[in-house]
């Protein structure tokens, strides 16, 4: 694996998702979402089956990690947050504190990153995606911040 990527679905279309894809040079595209589907006709592309098809079409091998996905109590935590801010989730750029702890604590520390950095190994350029425009509005951030440390890959953020 010579760089990780990440890439949300906010703010993008669906050229553009695809098109800033393959001038990366993504070969393995990696959901981390619980829920795989989008509200809004703006973003139907990032919708389950619809993605998989294009990812196919366009020879990027596809998985869904469900294990790294928030649990419904993490997201509940970053769900008062954003309440408390006034902030909408599509306009969120950090997530909170309680969301952060909460999702190491409960998802990504027992998630066993070694398994997946041996699978990422026979790629070269693996994106993970989620929805939020900002990484650090994402989860997606958390588990690249950890498997960087833990390879030394370099992390590039896709952003429209």
């Amino acid at each position: 694996m010579e760089r990780l990527l990440t890439i949300g679905a906010y703010g993008w279309d669906a050229e553009c998702v695809f098109q800033a894809l393959e001038q990366a040079h993504v070969d393995l595209f990696l959901d981390i979402r619980r829920r795989r589907g989008v509200r809004g006709s703006d973003y139907t592309f990032a919708n389950a089956g619809r993605l998989q098809h294009e990812l196919k079409e366009r020879g990027i091998a596809y998985r869904h990690i469900l294990e790294l996905a928030p649990e419904p109590e993490t997201r509940e935590l970053q769900n008062q947050d954003d309440a408390a801010k006034r902030i909408a989730r599509r306009k969120r750029e950090a997530l909170g504190e309680a969301f952060t702890a909460d999702y190491l604590r409960r998802t990504l520390d027992p998630f066993d990153t070694a398994a997946l950095t041996n699978e990422l190994n026979e790629f070269q350029r693996p994106v993970l995606f989620c929805v939020e425009r900002a990484p650090e509005a994402c989860h997606r951030h958390l588990v690249t911040a950890r498997l960087a440390r833990e390879t030394g890959v370099p992390v590039m953020d896709l952003m429209p």
